[in-house]
Order: C-alpha cells, then structure tokens, then sequence
C-alpha cells in the first residue's frame, strides 16, 4: 500500500520534471524570439511555480489514492463498525489520509483476527461441551436400558430382582434430573436471568444449617464437619442467602466425598476489610496441580471412574463459580496431593 511518505516523493519528482520542462520552454522561447528575461525573477517565478505544483499535486495525488482505498475500507469495514470508527474514518479526510486508512485497516484485520480466534475458541468448547453433555446422560441412559430389559426378561416376576433393579433404575432417573436442573441453573446464571437476591444475614448460622443438613452424608463416610474456630459468633454478610447455602452444600459435599475415612472437613472465616473470606478445607485425598487450572470447568472430573460412582453431575464447582463471580467476588482453590484441598470465596461484608 502507498504510504504518505511515498506520495510526497512522488509529487516531488511530478513536480521536478514539471520544473524541468518549464525551463525547456523558457529556454525555447528565449531562442526563438530573442527575449532575455531576468534570472532572479524568473528563479522567483520558478520557485512560486515549483510550490504550488508541489501541494497540488501531493493532494490530488492522495486525494487519488485515497478514495480508492476508502472504497474497500467501507466494504470490508461496513460489517462491524462502531461510532468511533466512523468518526475516525471521517475525520482522516482532515490529516494523514493514507496513513489513516492504513492504520485502520491494520487495527480491523486485528480485531477480525482476534474474533476469529475467539470463534474458534467457543467451537471447540462446544464440541467439548456436547461430548461431556452426551457422555454424562448416557450412561445413565445405558443403565436405564439394562434394567428395563431384565425385567422384561422375566426379573419383574423374581422378588430378588425386580426391587433391586427398580431402586436402581430410580436413582439414574434422579441422577438424570439433576444433570438437567444443574445445567439449568448454569444457562440462567450465565444469561443474567439467576441475578443474587442479596439480603443481610449471618453466614455462620448458614453453615451450621448446612452441617445439620449434611451431617447423615458425613457420619456414613466418617467425616467430622468443623468449624476453624468455635467462637466465631455472628457474621453478616450481603449475598443471595439460598445461592450461598448451594456454594456451601457443593463445597461441603464435595469435600466429603474426595475425603479420608476417619477426616475432617473445616469451614473457616477471615475479615478482608470490606469482604469476608470463607475457606471449606479437608484433609483428605488433594489435587495434583495440573488439574487446579480446570477444576471449575462443567463436567471437569479429576477421577472419573470414582466421581460417576459417587453420582453427581460434575457442575457442582462450575456453579459455585457462576454464583460466586455473579455477586462480583472471586473463588479460588489451592491443594496438595496426599494433604487435602482448601477451596476458599469472597462475600461482602454486611
């Protein structure tokens, strides 16, 4: 693309040999008729001449040029163009035309890029989303169809069977529906519909009510449900109360179900100024580092054969991370193999 600089160089070579030819027909007129003009004024003359060439040329030159590449900068720009473009593209006319145009052109080709790159993003984590979606129901699917079949085979007659196999087949049904409700609950947090109902209320208290609400879970796995201090007293926070208790109910739950026989697991509360920090710990299995960064990912599993044994849906951390982010605080999570996890959110003080 010719660039401003060019242009000039151009319109002063125009204009040398303008200058050039000019002196030529001085020079013939001077032969043919005989007339002896003044050096110095036709210098001054030639110099006026050479100027005005000069600016005249460099602009229609631009000029030229300019509404040239402007005609397939509106084309490829008229697809995505924001007020600010329009104006810059408007006030370039005013300045560095070329360059102007040169310039936003390079900034569109890198916004598109930057989109395209984006796209390419949000395909492949809808490809991995679908998979993990079809992977997830269908094994319960599977299971449903097992059983079905036996007790067509004759199972319903066998008291030792049919029972058995209808428990089962309950469970993958409610295994099923809290797949749905979880993904449910993800697609209106991330659409904005789910917005906190933020209330004041003591956080303390909502998590006794959630060890309570826990604690059969908790004695079959012989887990002890702690606080890190037993003289915390009341601590108001502003939250959505019910979004915080499921935050609570899946942190907890999860701990229980990744920890030792005979563990612990501990919900502890710091001030930060204006935010409280709440940490959910256990002592039990941990987590290898390079799984840290996607353990908030929808259906993200770091033992896969054990987690679908212990049910769930596998977007237990991916809502508490939607819940938490939609109340304009952070979770975060840090573990050791062997030692145990800490999973630790922010709440605002109340």
């Amino acid at each position: 693309m010719l660039k401003t600089s060019d242009s000039r160089i151009l319109a002063l070579i125009i204009s040398a040999a303008l200058l050039v030819l000019s002196n030529l027909a001085y020079i013939i007129i001077q032969l043919t008729t005989g007339m002896d003009l003044p050096w110095i004024s036709l210098i001054i003359t030639e110099l006026v001449l050479f100027t005005t060439q000069y600016y005249l040329i460099k602009y229609f030159l631009e000029r030229f040029i300019y509404d040239k590449i402007k005609l397939i900068y509106k084309s490829i720009h008229s697809l995505k163009r924001t007020k600010e473009e329009k104006r810059e593209l408007k006030a370039s006319s005013k300045g560095d035309l070329i360059g102007s145009v040169n310039e936003q052109v390079i900034r569109w080709a890198n916004d598109r890029g930057q989109e395209i790159e984006e796209l390419k993003n949000l395909e492949a984590y809808r490809r991995e989303f679908l998979a993990n979606v079809s992977h997830e129901l269908k094994t319960p699917l599977f299971n449903l169809q097992g059983f079905t079949l036996t007790l067509l085979d004759g199972g319903l007659e066998d008291p030792e069977i049919n029972r058995d196999y209808l428990e089962k087949t309950q469970k993958n049904i409610e295994r099923m529906i809290t797949i749905v409700e979880d993904l449910e609950v993800i697609s209106r947090l991330e659409s904005g519909e789910a917005r906190p109902v933020i209330s004041r209320f003591d956080i303390v208290a909502l998590t006794n009510e959630v060890f309570e609400f826990l604690e059969p879970k908790a004695a079959t796995s012989q887990i002890d449900l702690i606080f890190g201090n037993d003289h915390y007293g009341t601590i108001q926070v502003l939250a959505d109360k019910e979004k915080i208790r499921q935050v609570l109910i899946n942190l907890i739950e999860n701990s229980i179900k990744y920890s030792k026989e005979n563990g612990r697991t501990k919900v502890s509360f710091y001030s930060m100024d204006e935010n409280i920090l709440v940490e959910v710990s256990d002592n039990g299995l941990g987590i290898d580092e390079e799984h840290i960064p996607r353990l908030f990912e929808r259906f993200y599993r770091v033992d896969k054969h054990r987690s679908r044994i212990g049910g769930g849906s596998g977007l237990g951390l991916a809502i508490v991370k939607h819940i938490i982010e939609a109340h304009n605080q952070t979770v975060n999570v840090r573990s050791a193999p062997g030692i145990g996890s800490t999973f630790a959110f922010t709440l605002k003080r109340g």
